[in-house]
């Protein structure tokens, strides 16, 4: 007996794409290109319209551009989604749905879960987690807590050390750089409610803390990163000392930065092309391989009173 299987892209994926004043070109990009690689044969976008204008950025049309989009539909919200998998009268159903969004987008993702798939379980609004020690650049672990903060409201930044002056140098830089910062309202909408910063025993006390937020974007700006690496298990992906900042991973270091939030870290991982294929298994069986598990099936299908099951074994057993 032989079991092989191969895998075949899923027919067409719609990328959702949030609003801003560009529309982040950079999640049509790191949704779409997964896509192509993976073969699937039809790949639309939606993106909110500017408020003001109306219309989808220009750079944003330009990525679409680029990542040979099939077309960009100009809808944004919970709508969008529904729009993606029920279909409407100008917008085709998809198999897959992939991106991230605010709470609405991801709540209405597990409302259609089951009709369509929902690639990078729950991509919602942005979190980082940022452990660090005495040799930390208070500024650097400022400015990258910011990174996120500046999303918007509903995601989470949170500081994580085990040292009282760290704490307070971080906090200093945090209130000098907000203040000059061009996002700075967005920023403190986040840090008001989910802006913490944690004082604990020591490393290993600091990945407890990690592991059970399971934050989308992991931080460990210590003396020695790697080192702690092996003890995080819940993460989206993890940046490793002052050089590797989380904002490397939302534009360049790749690969796709759709990742898990609101704890689903714990289960899930990074969109990448595997959630665009679909795996096909193929059983071969020759009469010395039907032979050899034939009375195992028949004894369990009869245990279980399917007894077609059963039969469909000793009928080919007494031929």
């Amino acid at each position: 007996m032989t079991i092989r299987s191969y895998a075949k892209p899923v027919g067409s994926v719609g990328c959702y794409v949030p609003g801003g004043r560009a529309a982040y070109p950079s999640t049509l990009i790191m949704t779409v290109i997964p896509a192509r690689v993976a073969g699937v044969e039809r790949v639309v976008v939606c993106v909110p319209p500017d408020r003001a204008t109306g219309r989808v950025a220009d750079v944003t049309l330009a990525a679409a551009a680029l990542a040979e989009v099939d077309d960009v539909y100009s809808i944004g919200g919970a709508q969008a989604i529904a729009a993606l998998a029920y279909g409407t009268a100008s917008v085709a159903p998809v198999d897959v749905i992939c991106g991230p969004g605010n709470s609405y987008v991801a709540v209405a993702k597990q409302q259609v879960a089951g009709r369509v798939a929902i690639a990078a379980a729950f991509a919602g609004p942005s979190e980082i987690v940022v452990v660090a020690d005495q040799s930390a650049p208070s500024d650097f672990v400022a400015i990258d807590l910011m990174v996120q903060a500046e999303h918007g409201p509903d995601g989470l930044a949170w500081m994580v050390c085990w040292d009282d002056a760290t704490a307070d140098a971080v906090a200093a830089s945090l209130e000098r750089l907000v203040a000059v910062a061009p996002r700075a309202g967005e920023i403190r909408s986040t840090l008001s409610t989910a802006g913490i910063s944690v004082i604990c025993d020591g490393p290993e006390a600091a990945l407890a803390v990690v592991n059970a937020i399971a934050p989308e974007h992991l931080q460990l700006m210590c003396a020695n990163p790697e080192a702690l690496v092996p003890g995080v298990e819940n993460a989206g992906a993890i940046f490793c000392g002052p050089w590797a900042p989380a904002s490397l991973g939302d534009y360049a270091a790749g690969p796709s930065h759709v990742l898990p939030t609101h704890g689903s870290a714990r289960f899930s991982s990074a969109l990448t092309v595997g959630d665009f294929v679909k795996h096909h298994h193929v059983v071969t069986c020759d009469r010395a391989g039907f032979d050899a598990l034939a009375p195992i099936v028949e004894t369990l299908a009869s245990a279980e009173g399917l007894m077609a099951h059963a039969e469909s074994i000793r009928l080919r057993r007494e031929s």
